[in-house]
């Protein structure tokens, strides 16, 4: 209980009694567990994506914006424990209180109990991963969305892949369920892949 009291502690509070610490140091914990936690979500959910993506993904998931909307919609500040006559956000220090919490949580039952809590409890009350995604949409990832919702597999593959000389050429296709879909061409596997995705979208009627 002690620990979850220090974990709701700002220094705003703290500072002004001389035998009560602030939540700084579980905050710090917090913050690399959620991370930890975070990439691992990610990265069993995305199997298909690469480095780059997952780390602008979850960058979105742990900005501080978003960590003080999930501590405002867990209603942390009515037992946050902070000098209400200071002028302080109070949804930055209620994302922090919420890192300390996760800190809190991994001392007091370990990294497996945090993980399911975050998992389970927090993902799916409190972030609207569909959301943070449409904000970095692009064709392909917006496709993959489609296919998890609608429990189909989906392949990218590579028709042509020619150079002639002073650039690339690549046409790819789509198969959804293996069943044939869009085709792209373009001077990257990536744009290829791109222009495939958008072609199937338009096809699936979800452009």
């Amino acid at each position: 209980m002690k620990l979850f009291k220090k974990a709701l502690t700002h220094k705003s509070f703290s500072n002004s009694k001389s035998d009560v610490s602030s939540n700084e140091r579980l905050e710090f914990l917090g913050d690399a567990i959620l991370d930890s936690v975070i990439a691992e979500f990610l990265f069993q959910r995305f199997p298909y994506e690469d480095e780059g993506y997952l780390t602008k993904i979850k960058s979105k998931i742990v900005s501080r914006r978003t960590l003080g909307m999930i501590g405002h919609e867990m209603e942390i500040h009515k037992v946050l424990r902070y000098n209400r006559n200071r002028t302080i956000k109070l949804e930055t220090i209620e994302g922090n209180a919420f890192e300390a919490l996760i800190g809190a949580i991994y001392l007091d039952g370990g990294f497996e109990s945090t993980r399911k809590s975050i998992n389970s409890h927090v993902f799916k009350k409190y972030v609207n991963l569909n959301q943070i995604l449409e904000e970095e949409i692009d064709f392909k990832s917006k496709l993959f969305i489609w296919s998890q919702k609608n429990r189909l597999p989906i392949e990218f593959d590579v028709l042509k892949e020619e150079n002639n000389g002073t650039s690339w050429t690549y046409v790819i296709m789509v198969l959804i369920n293996g069943q044939e879909y869009g085709r792209g061409t373009g001077t990257s596997k990536k744009k290829a892949e791109q222009a495939a995705a958008k072609e199937t979208l338009e096809l699936i009627g979800e452009d």
